[in-house]
């Protein structure tokens, strides 16, 4: 299922030129609200190869900005960017595809291949706010059909950080005998005020692009400004006020001195424009609101009366990790999962990272990762499930 090529300059720890794929789910899927997606397609990378038992598998759930793309290459242009969690798979890496088969899907509700709001409906039309509104769960349930068509009964682990890290112990409540661990890295068992406040901000900014047009502007100018202000503000969300005054402090941008204008003066200006700019290039506006509501309709225990009811299902050994200096998903929050799977008397790994970088941390804190991540993957699982 990875297809390789040995024309980029060889690189022992890559996992070379991949391409992606997609599964067509003819099946109805009927999501939390009560709404039924009669047919959906999930695209998605696989990396590594599945042994004769169907026991090795991994699946890495991207975060909302995210897609299947996690690691490796679609061309050999030396110049293409790799997967957004390049460092993190490959030969010898924390998701080592020596002895894993790693598997990535873009969620429903997405943009980069799977079904979402910019997809045609099955009469032709694009969805626009047509689609119906999805949740992490529903994303987990799309994912279980992938799982199937792969032939795998039973999942090695389920990792993500952010919104991936949602949807890793999401699986572990609803489908308790096919996850053995669960990596729940820089994230929360449920979202908090604040971070519906900073989601309704980027959604605001996109209703207010008079490009918006409630949705429908596929075969118009898209709301790339909207969008832009969207990305910028959940950029900072990412970041920590450290990092932010290590990388930019108050320099100027391309000027000796303040020019006394409204112009873009400091670094850290620029710097946001760009990421904006370079996110309306790749990312659909109406995807973003949807994704984001998922977000904030996120708590594990809907369904199940309280979190220690939710957890009871679970099977899995947990590896939790939180950072320091991430505001955006706390260390409180990340206790929340660990001290009721400490009440229920399950098996977690806990570890609280001192790092800077805010919540990207779980992203730029390649070594530290990688040890924790691999020392947790080496140990015999504790799970009785299949």
């Amino acid at each position: 299922m990875n297809t390789m090529t040995a024309t980029r300059s060889y690189d022992p720890s890559s996992v070379g030129v991949v391409t992606r794929q997609y599964l067509d789910v003819d099946k109805p899927l009927t999501l939390r609200s009560g709404a039924v997606l009669e047919r959906y397609t999930l695209a998605y990378e696989t990396y590594g190869t599945l042994n004769p038992q169907r026991s090795n598998a991994i699946l890495i759930c991207h975060a909302l900005s995210g897609d299947s793309h996690v690691a490796g290459y679609y061309t050999d242009d030396p110049n293409e960017k790799p997967g957004w969690w390049d460092e993190a798979v490959g030969p010898g890496k924390m998701f080592d595809t020596n002895r894993f088969f790693v598997i990535c899907s873009n969620v429903i509700g997405g943009c980069q291949g799977s079904t979402g709001p910019s997809s045609f409906d099955p009469d032709g039309r694009r969805y626009g706010l047509r689609f119906p509104f999805v949740t992490i769960a529903d994303m987990v349930s799309a994912q279980t059909a992938l799982i199937d068509a792969l032939g795998i009964e039973r999942l090695y682990a389920v990792a993500g950080g952010s919104m991936g890290g949602m949807q890793a112990l999401q699986w572990s409540v609803d489908y308790p005998q096919r996850v053995a661990r669960v990596l729940f890295i820089a994230s929360t068992p449920v979202s908090s005020a604040q971070n519906i406040a900073f989601n309704e901000i980027g959604r605001q900014a996109i209703y207010a692009d008079p490009c918006w047009n409630h949705g429908n502007y596929y075969d118009h100018t898209p709301p790339n400004s909207g969008l832009a202000v969207a990305r910028m503000i959940g950029h900072i969300t990412y970041m920590s006020e450290h990092s932010l005054e290590m990388k930019f402090g108050r320099r100027l941008q391309h000027r000796p001195q303040l020019a006394y204008t409204f112009d873009t003066e400091f670094a850290v200006e620029s710097y946001l424009h760009y990421q904006g700019e370079k996110f309306t290039e790749r990312f659909d506006a109406n995807s973003y609101l949807y994704i984001t509501k998922a977000l904030d309709y996120y708590n594990v225990a809907d369904g199940y009366g309280s979190i220690d009811a939710a957890l009871a299902r679970t099977q899995a050994d947990f590896l939790v990790v939180s950072f320091s200096s991430d505001w955006l998903y706390t260390e409180a929050q990340a206790r929340l999962l660990v001290d009721a799977l400490e009440r229920l008397g399950r098996n977690v790994d806990y570890h609280h990272v001192i790092a800077s970088f805010g919540h990207d941390s779980f992203l730029v804190e390649v070594e530290t990762m990688h040890k924790i991540v691999s020392g947790f993957l080496a140990k015999p699982s504790t799970s009785k499930g299949k």
